[in-house]
């Protein structure tokens, strides 16, 4: 509960509601003087008044207790005890300023809620609800149904089927076919006609214009020219890389090579794709071998003439090796490589 703080010439907290306004719109007494009012303190006092929320909240807990404990007269269509609820409650909330006060206001709501449901799912306009028994006695009677007259004619001994005549149904779609708007039966004036798919057609195929015997002449030549000369290429470049392998292995036989010291080229990350490429023909024939060193590092090597054994007799293991730009600097900088060791061909 929210207090004014201070002497009565300090300003209060706001209160919502038309209360507040209310009490502005007060006069004093005939015995006072017209110029003086109420002060912001003297219009909380029945905000702030204890007894009054007391009150207020007693309230609103009856208006709870006699809705729950008269539900069931107020569900009766004749009882208007529920709109007598709803109207005090709308008087008690102009004078609600604490949350407990508004929480009760709430609740009475939701009880008040439920039972106007219920209620109104009680209720039914004049000619909205259906009866199916009725409506199943009218139909029968317009179809020609005569319980009487029914028990009568099969003691004659007349034939009925069941309840209703021959032709009831009859009758309801005669009475029906003016509801629907129906398209007249489409028929055909010379007879019906009986459409036959069209034969399928035979596909003819095109012949291919077979080439002249001068293209059949040139374009293989023209195929092996291009494969020989990639061929001779690529063995004269793996022969070049293999001088600069035996080379660098002459100079200081007792010092490993490291490979990718070997392969890389600084300068160009093509050209390092290249080197790698070449050398592993160098494994593949056996005229290079590769080793780790003590730091687990890859190294390579040439092989001895004599080494070499004719139709690789010796077991060899093969891997992939895959490398990215970003890979090839990285290995630049781990190895500190300024310097390709295998140069490129168009500077020798």
């Amino acid at each position: 509960m929210k207090r004014a703080r201070g002497g009565g010439d300090e300003e209060g907290p706001r209160q919502n509601g038309s209360a507040g306004r209310r009490k502005g719109d007060q006069q004093q007494s005939d015995g006072d003087d017209g110029d003086s009012a109420f002060g912001p303190a003297d219009l909380q006092d029945d905000d702030n008044d204890p007894g009054l929320r007391r009150e207020i909240r007693s309230k609103y807990r009856d208006l709870i207790n006699s809705v729950q404990q008269n539900r069931e007269d107020m569900l009766s269509p004749s009882n208007n005890k529920l709109t007598e609820v709803l109207e005090q409650a709308n008087k008690l909330f102009k004078d609600v300023r604490q949350a407990r006060e508004a929480a009760l206001d709430a609740q009475l709501l939701v009880v008040a809620t439920d039972l106007g449901k219920e209620k109104a799912s009680q209720l039914f306009a004049e000619g909205t609800a259906f009866d199916p028994t009725a409506f199943a006695e009218h139909l029968l009677s317009f179809m020609g149904l005569n319980r009487l007259e029914d028990g009568e004619e099969e003691q004659n001994g007349g034939a009925v089927d069941g309840y209703l005549p021959q032709d009831a149904w009859h009758r309801v779609a005669r009475r029906a076919e003016c509801c629907f708007r129906t398209a007249p039966s489409f028929h055909y004036m010379m007879g019906s006609f009986h459409a036959e798919p069209p034969p399928p057609k035979q596909k003819t195929e095109r012949q291919r214009k077979a080439p002249s015997k001068e293209a059949k002449r040139i374009m293989p030549t023209q195929l092996k020219k291009m494969e020989e000369s990639h061929q001779e290429a690529t063995e004269k470049e793996v022969e070049r890389i293999l001088g600069y392998l035996k080379s660098y292995y002459q100079d200081d036989p007792t010092s490993p090579i490291s490979y990718y010291e070997f392969v890389i080229d600084p300068s160009s990350f093509s050209r390092t794709v290249e080197n790698i490429f070449h050398t592993s023909f160098l494994i593949r024939d056996g005229l290079a071998r590769m080793y780790l060193d003590s730091a687990k590092l890859p190294c390579i090597a040439p092989v001895e003439e004599g080494e070499v054994e004719a139709g690789g007799s010796c077991s060899r293991k093969q891997c992939i090796i895959s490398i990215s730009p970003k890979m090839w600097k990285e290995l630049i900088d781990a190895f500190d490589i300024r310097d390709t060791m295998i140069q490129p061909p168009n500077t020798e």
